[in-house]
């Protein structure tokens, strides 16, 4: 049965494929010489993250479907992976996971609890094939999955492989679970496929297809595939009127499920992806564990959306809130009163004036991310705060820096990271990115490696004042109002979350010249985060077409052959 599937899948993925690698070369013009009669183009292609792959599954087949998969590693490019993600392929290995996932997801999907309920077409001899019923059944789903309807040669190709599987099995529901997996590791599911088409309105021109606009709005705004209510608005053209994007824009910024596209945006830009490979050295620091990383990852975001969304606040103040949520493990790293409550294992904390920590700077997330295994880095944290918040790139070090001084920890003469990186920084080809990155992070510097406080560092009192852009302060509280008066901040976050929706770097003059006056509408608006979203998404910008250039590779996703035999493997 596996190689009947794979034979199978191998001519489904190679002519996705094929059809994924036709893009044109440049904005704005339809490719070939007759404009007017050209076909659709695709302009882009983004492979799905896990949380976008696992959440369109629960909305598709319920939250209690289990996926058991190892997803590739994402790319980060510009400061986002879901700019980097348009340059990903998928390799044999990957494609091996994709399919025991698929696999996986199909036996539930059609087994015997649950088929009734997605398999509503009963076919009229559960021993044979009903190509009626597999034809209803892979339009239906089909569509949900590559987020458009499907061609006839598209649902031929599913009927057939349907129809072996069955003879071969003498079972009807076997050869759907054929089906079913054939959708489940189809390009066409497995990447956002973004698609230009002639423009009637504009002669020699492409718009985006409305089931593209449809995929931005979805994933921009819930991190998922498009609901019902959104394929109808892409098939009935809806989305090709203002108000039609306006009204989607309303609905979706208007619902919970808002706060799953925010928490993906910021998993995302703040690079949350890293605990998956940072590590602490346990001698130094017992405490640091997967619960913790856990926990300190879900206080981050739950503080974003509590302040950003329910509250509607003050984008800025996420560098000076005292306000947040902790659980009993975070309660024992910051050193605070737990008081467990009926409700759950989080509850609201407020941290009080005496205390150092304000904004989401200081929790284990930013601090614990942003260090080495055993030791602070205040020049790693002066980074990251420089292109997560700021946009601002650090330049990296030449290959000849000697960080010998920094590394002396137990030097006598040398105490603190602070003395280190003076005597470091005398180095002319190092003075330039220190003095650039350095007074962030040392005045962050009483949060050990993993966001504990602490005062002194080798018995000396930790010395955390600071200055950055000629504004001098005091720690990390006098570090909060400082960025959050400085106008790099909103520019930023728009900027951010532009790309983060459209997928690439916006470079070109029209997008800097948009981008500005979002930042100024966010500014004036109180620098309310959805309400700039929402601006963004029901902007025409979103939605232009921007063809890759000529010296860009065309987007791609590699082939998959496989020979009909047992033991054959994925190839790409």
């Amino acid at each position: 049965m596996r190689s009947l599937l794979l034979a199978g899948l191998s001519a489904a993925v190679l002519t996705g494929a094929i059809g994924l690698a036709s893009c044109a070369t440049s904005e704005g013009a339809a490719p070939g010489a007759n404009t007017a009669k050209a076909e659709a183009v695709v302009i882009a292609t983004r492979r799905l993250n896990e949380s976008q792959y696992r959440a369109t599954i629960a909305d598709l087949f319920g939250a209690d479907i289990t996926i058991n998969a190892r997803f590739e590693p994402e790319m980060r490019s510009h400061g986002l992976l879901a700019i980097g993600s348009s340059k990903l392929s998928i390799t044999t290995g990957g494609f091996e996971q994709y399919y025991a996932a698929g696999r996986g997801i199909s036996e539930q999907v059609l087994d015997a609890r649950r088929r009734d309920k997605f398999a509503t077409c009963k076919p009229a001899d559960i021993k044979t094939a009903d190509d009626a019923c597999t034809a209803a059944f892979v339009r239906e789903y089909g569509r949900k999955l590559f987020r458009r309807p499907l061609d006839e040669a598209e649902v031929a190709s599913r009927v057939t492989l349907a129809r072996s599987g069955a003879t071969q099995a003498n079972d009807y529901y076997a050869g759907l679970k054929l089906a079913l997996t054939s959708l489940l590791t189809s390009p066409d599911f497995l990447f956002r496929v973004e698609t230009a088409e002639p423009d009637p309105a504009r002669r020699r021109q492409l718009r985006l297809d409305g089931y593209t606009k449809a995929q931005r709005l979805s994933y921009l705004l819930w991190n998922t595939a498009p609901d019902e209510e959104l394929l109808k608005a892409a098939e009935s053209g809806a989305l090709h009127t203002q108000e039609g994007v306006d009204a989607q824009v309303a609905r979706l910024t208007a619902s919970p499920r808002l706060e799953a596209g925010v928490r993906a945006f910021f998993t995302d830009v703040m690079q949350l992806e890293l605990f998956e490979t940072v590590t602490k050295d346990a001698g130094v620091y017992p405490k640091y564990s997967q619960g913790v990383v856990d926990s300190a990852r879900e206080q981050t975001l739950r503080t974003l959306v509590d302040l950003l969304v329910a509250k509607k606040g003050d984008f800025r103040d996420i560098f000076t809130t005292q306000d947040t949520y902790v659980d009993r493990t975070l309660a024992a790293v910051y050193r605070v009163p737990f008081l467990g409550t009926a409700g759950g294992t989080w509850r609201p904390y407020r941290h009080p004036d005496s205390a150092d920590q304000a904004g989401i700077l200081t929790q284990v997330t930013f601090l614990s991310l942003f260090g080495h295994p055993g030791r602070t880095s205040p020049t790693k944290r002066g980074v990251a705060l420089n292109e997560i918040f700021l946009c601002q790139e650090t330049p990296l070090p030449p290959d000849d820096v000697d960080f010998t001084i920094l590394n002396e920890t137990e030097n006598p003469l040398l105490k603190t990271v602070r003395a280190r990186l003076l005597a470091h920084a005398t180095e002319p080809s190092c003075a330039g990115c220190h003095n650039l990155v350095d007074p962030i992070g040392l005045s962050l510097e009483r949060f050990d490696s993993m966001g504990q406080p602490r005062p002194y560092e080798n018995g000396e009192l930790i010395d955390v004042t600071a200055e950055l852009d000629g504004v001098k302060f005091v720690g990390a509280k006098g570090l909060g109002p400082v960025l959050r008066n400085n106008p790099k901040i909103p520019a930023c976050v728009v900027r951010n979350v532009y790309a983060y929706g459209v997928g690439r770097d916006p470079v070109s003059e029209w997008e800097k010249a948009y981008l500005d006056g979002q930042t100024k509408a966010f500014t004036s608006g109180g620098h309310v985060l959805p309400a700039m979203m929402a601006r963004i998404a029901g902007s025409p910008e979103f939605y232009r077409v921007v063809l890759p250039s000529a010296e860009a590779p065309a987007p791609k996703t590699k082939t998959v052959a496989a020979k009909p035999s047992e033991s054959s493997k994925g190839k790409s």
